[in-house]
């Protein structure tokens, strides 16, 4: 009897589990179809804004901090965007974990990496194991809006313009999850600044005559109004707000999937447990029943074999 009552309660404790999970996946399938559109739809401006950085940077000779930082610095600044809440399987630890391991790469690079934090998660986990953190951020992780956006870029910014004897760093660096599609989200380490350069090869460079008749891959010049570096100034902070922008937004979709994802899997797997506590409920009561019966029939044998 004591079994079957420990039976019930694991079954009524899981079915309320089962409802908390069904509840969640229901709130994370209605909110991802949005999550997702936002952040395809802020990705054409983040490419267009890279592509035209990147043409400028690879088509003029500059010495601006969008491209290199003219100082011996070992400081980096690195940036993890984890989440609020839980019940979302592995994504926060997933992003912990790549975190970390680039924190030791810098580290045996001979860097000195200052850690950023967005989300409630990630701050809580390096404060109880008493890491230094240069800022943190917390607040609709699974949907940022501009504001958040640009007080970390205005953060991270103000900590690369400054002169390394100002405490200043010479890169940045974002570890976020790019959302693939609802089943696949994979965590990336993004160097938003300085720009890496990818140049183009010119036609006609490498003797091939056929080559230079192609009009189309001839390098463009460019003329700049008032100066390059105050185009560039003005383009950096557009640029890294972007970036980050982007990133949040893209970070935010693979939360909401993930949670999906892990609350649909928890949810089967209660009510999997449910079904097979049901049957050792079952088979409990039945030989409880059994165990009855065959007392009753032994002591009706027992009178019989009396009264002769």
């Amino acid at each position: 009897m004591g079994s079957q009552l420990a039976l019930k309660s694991r079954i009524a404790s899981t079915g309320s589990l089962e409802k908390i999970f069904n509840a969640q996946e229901m709130i994370a399938s209605s909110h991802i179809a949005k999550a997702r559109d936002v952040a395809m739809n802020a990705k054409p401006y983040t490419d267009a804004i890279f592509d035209a950085v990147q043409a400028v940077v690879a088509h003029s000779k500059i010495a601006h901090p969008i491209v290199s930082k003219q100082e011996d610095n070992p400081r980096v600044a690195v940036l993890s965007l984890t989440a609020d809440r839980g019940m979302a399987g592995g994504y926060t630890s997933s992003i912990i974990r790549e975190t970390e391991d680039l924190l030791a790469r810098l580290d045996a690079a001979g860097k000195k990496p200052e850690l950023y934090v967005y989300g409630r998660r990630g701050v809580t986990y390096y404060k109880y194991r008493n890491r230094d953190i240069a800022d943190t951020w917390e607040g609709d992780t699974d949907k940022p809006g501009v504001e958040v956006a640009e007080a970390i870029s205005k953060a991270l910014l103000d900590a690369y313009m400054k002169p390394a004897v100002a405490g200043g760093v010479s890169e940045l660096y974002i570890v976020y999850t790019e959302f693939i599609n609802m089943v696949t989200q994979k965590v990336r380490v993004l160097r938003m600044l300085p720009v890496e350069i990818v140049r183009d090869e010119v036609p006609g460079a490498d003797g091939d005559e056929n080559a230079s008749a192609d009009i189309s891959k001839v390098r463009p010049l460019y003329a700049f109004e008032p100066s390059l570096e105050e185009v560039l100034d003005a383009i950096l902070p557009k640029y890294v707000q972007s970036r980050i922008h982007e990133c949040l937004l893209e970070a935010a979709a693979s939360e909401t999937a993930s949670r999906q994802n892990a609350m649909h899997t928890a949810t089967e797997n209660a009510r999997n447990l449910i079904d097979e506590l049901t049957r050792k409920l079952n088979a409990s009561r039945q030989a409880s029943i059994t165990q009855e019966l065959t007392e009753i029939i032994g002591s009706a044998d027992a009178l019989n074999t009396k009264e002769e």
